[in-house]
């Protein structure tokens, strides 16, 4: 029987994980254990009792910094790490078709699930959006095909071959939201065996907007971080450089009418930032931290 731990990195959203753990006790698959990784104890509240070993681990703060920590707290103790954000909510039996997959396929060193809907694309979903969602795709059969290769993972909802890990850790230059840390990561799991979407494992990821950096720093890395993967040589140029034109185009054109819920002007100018510093041959990730608000665009 394979092992499986829940890490649930958070930040500033102690509500929503307490209520990702009461959803957890209705897996058909239970979890062996959750793990929340948080930068201090004021990011977790106390846990509601569950039918499986709930903790907290602290550590640095940024998305990278704290998978790392729990990836160091679980090392040799489980065969499936399961990463799920603190917004991602799991149908019922999406951890017992995650221990499948790993028990049939050898061959797989990452799983990830379909999202059916994902509010980090607009304003977000509440938890009745989730469960509606969740039961109407119960009732219909999977979209084919049921097997979809993947560069890397979406770490909303992304299980690993603990194996297949070794002393791999999160890039850390990825400072913060550590934008496209997941795909960097997963794409070298690659080394090890295939990375696979399964379309009959279902979660919502809500999107919620708190927790999230600001439009410049977002913005900026929408920009240094592909270019930064590219020349770390984890991510081709084929994903990256329509990734990053997709994002600048959307901040162009959006930022003439923005959305609600999206700094659209914050992102372009982090953008601008950004070719600025590449265009003086700086790739430097990590320097978002020392970004505060770019203010020659009101």
């Amino acid at each position: 029987m394979m092992k499986l731990v829940v890490v649930i990195p958070t930040l500033g959203r102690c509500g929503q994980v307490t209520r990702l753990l009461a959803h957890l006790d209705r897996q058909t698959r239970r979890p062996d254990a959750v793990i929340v990784s948080a930068p201090d104890p004021t990011h977790v509240e106390r846990f509601p009792l569950s039918s499986f070993p709930v903790s907290a681990i602290f550590g640095p703060k940024g998305l990278a910094a704290q998978r790392n920590s729990a990836l160091e707290a679980v090392a040799g103790k489980f065969d499936i790490v399961t990463f799920f954000d603190d917004d991602f909510v799991p149908a019922d039996d999406y951890l017992d078709g995650i221990v499948s997959a790993f028990t049939a396929h050898r061959e797989w060193s990452v799983v990830m699930g379909r999202v059916v809907l994902d509010g980090a694309t607009g304003a977000g979903f509440d938890w009745d959006d989730a469960l509606t969602a969740l039961a109407e795709t119960s009732q219909k059969p999977p979209p084919l095909p049921a097997i979809i290769e993947h560069v890397g993972a979406y770490g909303c909802n992304m299980s690993i071959r603990a194996a297949a890990i070794g002393p791999l850790r999160f890039d850390e230059r990825l400072a913060l939201y550590g934008w496209q840390e997941d795909i960097d990561f997963t794409s070298q799991m690659r080394a090890h065996g295939r990375c696979v979407q399964l379309s009959h494992l279902r979660g919502v990821h809500l999107g919620l907007k708190s927790g999230r950096v600001s439009g410049e720093r977002f913005g900026y890395s929408q920009i240094v971080n592909p270019i930064y993967l590219v020349r770390k040589g984890t991510v081709p140029a084929s994903f990256a450089l329509p990734l990053m034109l997709r994002n600048i185009a959307a901040n162009l054109f959006r930022s003439l009418r923005p959305e609600p819920h999206v700094d659209r002007r914050g992102r372009l100018r982090g953008n601008l930032l950004a070719f600025a510093h590449l265009l003086r041959g700086r790739v430097e990730p990590e320097y978002i931290v020392n970004i505060q608000r770019i203010r020659w665009w009101p």
